[in-house]
């Protein structure tokens, strides 16, 4: 609960740090950082550097609190304050009244009639890549999912054709993201205005990137109204028609950044998850064979429906076992906005209180063997004993992804789909080396040989 400023501040304990460069060098390996601050610390550690305050919670009823029964006394954390340098006031970044009212406009789209359209799309841009893989042939599956995502988010979402530029719009995006790694350092305010190589690359792809939504929602303008009447309205068209309506009204840089918002998030988590996937099924031969079982058994040889979907239950449970142990959001902060209670401890008003993904979906207290991948965890009865927030890919609260079963569908779809032709394997057994941005992302991708499967 809310508590006034004259209670006494107590700190939790935590790592002693008083150098900029240990301040430095901890937040560019967040991973091991927060790591060993739930091993040494416990549920509840602190972090001081410099001034800036950090209160990392490692416990599912205190997540839940603060993401869901008190969500309304938080703001998002300085890191997503940085991101606006990118997505403006898109959903992401938005607070109070104003995301509320962004939510409410982008909700209709992402109901569940109009996923129901978006699977077909899906499907189409997936049957298109796997017609294209050749047997033998070395990818970077990373680059591959990058490039589907990509597709998808484009023609499903917001109804647009990017494939002539999709190679700059990647590399933008690549820029753009890893630009996050800066946002939670001392001093990230003033790094992106100083007259340096990387701050130069990084507003050239901002300005990519918007030209890209720009030229989408030119192409959307004079059809919006009509097509948004119809019950399978793209994003775009939504947007543009809720202009004109008094509760509802946004200007175009509003539009823009909603658009950018859904755009990377759309492209960039499910593509990592995807990419996990990958990398784990190659290394778990008894459970490939499962899911091919599945998908084969279901799907008989041809391409899966919307209404395959509740059938893909071991599809889901790998997509869903892959992003416990590799979470695209691997941690997610909140401001507190007043003083708040933690327990025995004083959350001072400013401070921002941490949760991670990686770390809570890897605890032994709630995962046996938590580093093996294991999807048949999320079908027994167990599952549903587990506390609600020791599971958190998406969030939660009134700040959950509104995208979420979207991805859900997406996850599982391409992977039925790619899975019914090709059983990726990789090239190398050397340790997966990962790069924690904005998302978590593979360092120097993943590279794989393409194998046909055996017609079953």
């Amino acid at each position: 609960m809310t508590q006034s400023v004259s209670l006494r501040v107590r700190r939790p304990p935590g790592p002693k740090i008083r150098f900029p460069r240990t301040v430095w060098q901890g937040m560019l390996n967040v991973l091991p950082l927060l790591e060993a601050m739930a091993s040494e610390y416990g549920d509840i550690a602190y972090l001081d550097a410099g001034h800036l305050s950090f209160y990392f919670v490692n416990d599912p009823d205190l997540i839940r609190d603060i993401l869901v029964t008190h969500g309304h006394q938080f703001t998002k954390s300085r890191a997503l304050e940085m991101s606006k340098l990118v997505l403006g006031e898109g959903l992401l970044t938005s607070e109070g009244a104003v995301h509320r009212r962004q939510r409410r406009c982008l909700q209709p789209a992402f109901r569940w009639q109009c996923q129901q359209h978006y699977a077909a799309t899906i499907i189409g841009c997936v049957e298109h890549m796997r017609q294209s893989w050749r047997p033998g042939q070395i990818v970077d599956i990373h680059h591959e999912m990058m490039e589907l995502s990509l597709a998808i988010v484009a023609q499903a979402v917001l109804s647009a054709d990017v494939t002539g530029e999709a190679s700059e719009i990647r590399r933008a995006v690549n820029t753009l993201v890893s630009m996050f790694r800066y946002a939670m350092l001392p001093g990230a305010e003033f790094l992106a205005h100083l007259p340096l190589p990387m701050t130069r690359r990084f507003w050239q792809a901002r300005q990519r990137l918007r030209d890209t939504i720009a030229r989408i929602i030119e192409q959307h303008r004079d059809a919006a109204v009509g097509n948004a009447a119809n019950g399978q309205a793209d994003l775009v068209s939504m947007l543009l028609a809720a202009q004109g309506e008094a509760d509802t009204r946004m200007t175009d840089e509003q539009i823009r950044d909603e658009i950018i918002t859904i755009f990377l998030a759309g492209q960039e988590t499910t593509a990592n998850a995807l990419s996990f996937t990958w990398y784990l099924l190659a290394q778990y031969p008894e459970v490939e064979t499962q899911m091919h079982a599945e998908v084969d058994a279901v799907l008989g040889g041809r391409v899966p429906t919307w209404e395959d979907l509740p059938q893909l239950s071991y599809v889901e449970a790998v997509v869903a076992e892959s992003m416990r142990l590799y979470p695209p959001a691997f941690a997610l902060g909140r401001c507190a906005r007043a003083d708040y209670q933690l327990r025995e401890y004083c959350v001072p008003a400013g401070s921002t209180i941490l949760m991670s993904q990686w770390v809570m979906h890897r605890d032994v207290r709630y995962y046996a063997e938590p580093l093996r991948f294991d999807p048949g965890r999320w079908l027994r009865e167990s599952c549903a004993a587990r506390p609600k927030f020791a599971y958190f890919p998406f969030g939660g609260g009134h700040r959950v992804c509104i995208g979420e079963a979207l991805a859900w569908m997406e996850g599982v779809l391409v992977l039925a789909t790619l899975a019914q032709l090709w059983q990726p394997r990789l090239t190398s057994h050397a340790p997966l080396k990962l790069q924690p941005l904005i998302t978590l992302r593979p360092k120097g991708g993943i590279k794989m040989r393409l194998e046909a499967r055996p017609r079953p």
